[in-house]
């Protein structure tokens, strides 16, 4: 048979037809189900089991919903090692919005029986034909014609590569959307003819061992896992699997979503998907999402839905379905405390930039160096540690600025640049040319970028990924150009990029004889910058429609609270120089006897101090603001500002400045204009608005003159903030001020709470950024439903910093933690729920500690410093986040 034929409507060699025909639902095994729930149309689910002439029984699903009639189809594979019930919820969905779904466990996973063949054209490619088939016999499937039906496939990683694969082997798929997939398996696996061993192994080890695979990728894999070294037998075997193969006949429209963290699948196999398809004449878009195989965000929900109008678009035709820019990329700032993960940003072009655009020249400085392959190519450096995945691996702690990568002395050279005289953000794959030198016939090295932080000590590994180079002939010397990793990566300005060429990584597999390398570089390092890429500006608040009303609403509020006089306890003489005490305060939920939004809260706030106010979604913060505000009434308890007790109306609230949930501003005033207006509302004298000072502290400069309408959301913040100060109040009060703001502008607001306390007032920040919040907070209040769980400065809760939590696949017994216990540089290991608490010495290092747990086998999952400010809020709060 040779599925590499021309393709037809419906190719069908001899041995596919014989297949096709006996394709069958075997007795007994068809099943009907509906699912459905209150809120949702029901989804009805029909399993049955595929039948082929090689004896096969491929597992199916098929989803429907809605009434009778024909519908476009789509197929949904599922990754490696998983099956048909992964993408259930997803198929359910997708037949909730008209299309008839189906979807099915490949050979050799789930309830499917056969050999796993890598997506082998005469296995699982084959059966993609064959599902085409039935497909276009069901009255609830759309057809092009006879025969063919109107269908796309879609699907993460392994169902990834089959979607692409089955558009080039067969004609009637109509448009496909992969994500985290491979172009070209060979190159994956086989990197520049480097042994990717860790996860080749993983590969094996989740498809159930090597005897669940096809006899041939069995002793493929065992012959390159014994010697190291890919031969040219393994690569064909490879690339005849892979979409590369058929590179020629993907002629369909295709949405590529690939991740950032992914040292498996990463952007460059995406990359060269683009390219090549787009050649071919067919739409192409490209999303780079926050995750990958290494962790990171998945981004689920967003792609899912960009994949349905992706659907809509090119099965059901509807031309209005927006299927999204040519080109976006996920970008990260933060971190949300509820959940602990990186707050995520979406940055798009009109068009893809590929991974060479807007390229800058960076000079880096650096001898010509030599190092050592040492004997056993150990101990490995480390980069990415394929396996440890999800919110703490080590991509995403990578995301979040925290570099836990380790080059060791001797093993590596090292080249850096001047720091950079403003922000760089690097966009695609930088390259460089290096003269390499071996005593071997051969050198194998692992090139890495580093973003090197002011202090020369922080460094960061961006997405943990390195760029493997076998280097033949090197004896005599050979000029090199490295293509380093693609990445999306904002170094800031005052850092320094570090170009590092090493002999090992624990990921690859090195030669196993000592050998020493020369090394020189022959070249600047050139850094694409893709200009035409730009952050999406955040998007206007709610409060912009309603603008007007609110304002007027605000104004009559305020002349009326501005003339009330309430009844309220004497003023305590003692507290006068107190800028707030809470005691004891309560507030049950409405038509609630027992259920409380804030319980027996009690804590106080000193002149000067920064309070950052932390806690869960629900865990009472901005009721109690409220409360402070005289926005509503406590049940119980008692809030003091500077000795006054707080009621509606209260007078010392006039020395109070409050900024919660947006400010209302008339879009087509100045900002000058829109707080003259508000101070003016408020009844007090304008002398008393010292609106001079507050200007100055916000930094708005120029732009006051100008119309609101015309601020980024960066100023309309900062003009919110600007408001809140008028009168220069003793108490600032800022809810959530950095919602919407980009990196920059969220320095900007740092600066500014920074400088309104340094005249002794006094500044309470609620705020989901942690590690803004340990920046420029002075003192914190820790809430958890409702309670109080910790009040005090920053160092003391935050703590030294010199604990790290290592998390584990499964519990550590005690013999492996005492010898984790008796490492040097390790001062104490402490079993937990979640794996290891390890106490570093004042000569211990994270990377060390890291290179040391692997080589005691330790199951690691994660590793992160313990006391930095999220993962203590996060253990205050006992996971409730």
């Amino acid at each position: 048979m040779d599925l590499r034929l021309p393709r037809l409507r419906r190719p069908r060699p001899r041995r596919a037809l014989a297949a096709a025909a006996a394709v069958v639902v075997l007795a007994g095994a068809g099943t009907w189900t509906a699912v459905a729930s209150d809120d949702e149309p029901p989804v009805r689910r029909a399993d049955r089991v595929m039948a082929t002439d090689d004896g096969v029984r491929i597992d199916t699903s098929f989803f429907t919903s809605g009434p009778e009639g024909r519908r476009p189809a789509v197929l949904l594979g599922h990754g490696f090692g998983g099956s048909k019930e992964d993408v259930r919820a997803q198929a359910e969905d997708l037949a909730r919005d008209g299309y008839a779904v189906l979807t099915w466990s490949a050979r050799g996973f789930g309830r499917s029986t056969g050999k796993i063949g890598l997506n082998d054209p005469e296995g699982e490619v084959a059966d993609v034909s064959r599902l085409l088939d039935w497909l276009a016999e069901q009255p609830e499937v759309q057809l092009d014609k006879d025969g063919d039906p109107r269908v796309g496939m879609a699907g993460n990683s392994y169902g990834g590569a089959i979607a692409l694969l089955g558009a080039g082997y067969d004609d009637r798929v109509d448009a496909v959307a992969p994500a985290i997939t491979y172009f070209d398996l060979a190159e994956a696996l086989f990197p520049d003819g480097v042994f990717k061993k860790l996860w080749a192994g993983a590969f094996v080890t989740s498809g159930g061992g090597c005897a669940r695979f096809e006899p041939e990728l069995c002793a493929m894999y065992e012959r390159v896992a014994e010697s190291g070294v890919p031969d040219a037998q393994a690569r064909t075997l490879l690339e005849a699997r892979s979409p590369a193969a058929v590179a020629d006949r993907i002629d369909v429209p295709t949405l590529l979503m690939q991740g950032q963290t992914d040292s498996l699948f990463p952007l460059g196999q995406a990359d060269a998907a683009a390219r090549a398809i787009r050649a071919n004449g067919a739409p192409v878009k490209v999303d780079w999402l926050a995750g990958g195989h290494d962790g990171g965000d998945p981004e689920t929900d967003r792609l899912h839905t960009r994949v349905r109008a992706w659907f809509d678009r090119y099965l059901k035709d509807d031309k209005g379905a927006d299927t999204g820019p040519a080109f976006r990329v996920t970008r990260t700032g933060g971190v949300d405390s509820t959940d602990g993960q990186a707050q995520l940003r979406g940055a798009s072009a009109d068009a893809y930039p590929g991974l060479h655009s807007g390229e800058r020249s960076v000079r880096l400085t650096g001898r010509e160096q030599r190092f050592a392959n040492p004997a056993g190519a150990n101990p490995p450096a480390v980069s990415a540690l394929p396996g440890i995945g999800g919110s703490g691996g080590l991509s995403q702690l990578s995301s979040l600025g925290i570099g836990v990568s380790l080059d060791f002395p001797g093993q590596h050279a090292r080249f850096e640049s001047a720091p950079v005289t403003r922000d760089l953000h690097v966009t695609g794959s930088p390259t460089v040319t290096a003269r390499v030198r071996s005593t071997s016939d051969d050198a194998v090295l692992f090139a890495k970028l580093y973003d090197v932080g002011p202090d020369g000590r922080q460094q960061v590994l961006p997405s943990q990924l390195v760029t493997p180079v076998r280097v033949e002939d090197a004896r005599a010397g050979k000029d090199v150009e490295l293509t380093l990793p693609a990445v999306d990566h904002e170094v800031r300005k005052g850092h320094r990029l570090r170009l590092v060429l090493a002999s090992t990584d624990l990921a690859y597999a090195s030669p196993a004889a000592p050998a020493t390398y020369t090394v020189a570089l022959r070249s600047d390092l050139t850094v694409p910058t893709a200009p035409g890429v730009t952050t999406a500006a955040a998007p206007l608040p709610a409060w912009v429609v309603w603008l007007p009303v609110a304002g007027a609403l605000v104004a009559l509020a305020l002349l009326l609270t501005a003339r009330r006089r309430t009844t309220a306890p004497a003023p305590d003489p003692d507290l006068a120089d107190v800028p707030l005490q809470i005691t004891g305060l309560s507030k049950r939920y409405a038509r609630s006897a027992d259920r409380y939004a804030v319980r027996d809260l009690s804590f106080r706030v000193e002149k000067g101090q920064v309070l950052g106010l932390l806690g869960p979604n629900g865990a009472g913060k901005t009721t109690t603001l409220r409360m402070l505000m005289g926005l509503i009434r406590p049940d119980d308890g008692e809030i003091r500002v500077f000795g006054h007790a707080v009621r509606p109306g209260a007078p010392v609230l006039s020395r109070v400045g409050a900024f919660v949930e947006g400010a209302g501003f008339l879009p087509h005033l100045s900002g000058r204009e829109n707080l003259e207006l508000y101070w003016a509302a408020t009844g007090r004298p304008p002398g008393d608005a010292h609106l001079d000072e507050a200007l100055e502290i916000a930094g708005l400069g120029d732009a006051l003159a100008r119309a609101v309408r015309t601020y980024s959301q960066g100023m309309r913040q900062r003009l919110a903030i600007a408001q809140a100060m008028l009168g220069l109040p003793d108490l600032l009060i800022l809810d959530e001020p950095t919602n919407g703001l980009d990196p920059p502008q969220i320095r900007e607001m740092r600066e500014v709470m920074i400088r309104y306390a340094a005249a002794g007032r006094t500044v309470i920040v609620s705020s989901h950024l942690l590690a803004e919040v340990e920046q420029s907070c002075t003192h914190l209040v820790v809430m958890d439903r409702g309670r109080l769980v910790q009040a005090g400065p920053v160092r003391d809760i935050v703590g030294s910093g010199d604990t790290l939590l290592v998390g584990t696949v499964t519990p550590v017994e005690e013999p492996l933690a005492e010898k984790v216990a008796a490492l040097p540089g390790v001062e104490s290991a402490v079993r937990t729920d979640e794996g290891l608490l390890v106490r570093l010495g004042a000569d211990g290092t994270a990377p060390r500690l890291i290179a040391e747990l692997v080589r005691l086998e330790v199951p690691v999952t994660s590793v992160g410093p313990h006391r930095r400010l999220e993962d203590a809020f996060l253990t205050l709060i006992g996971g409730s986040a």
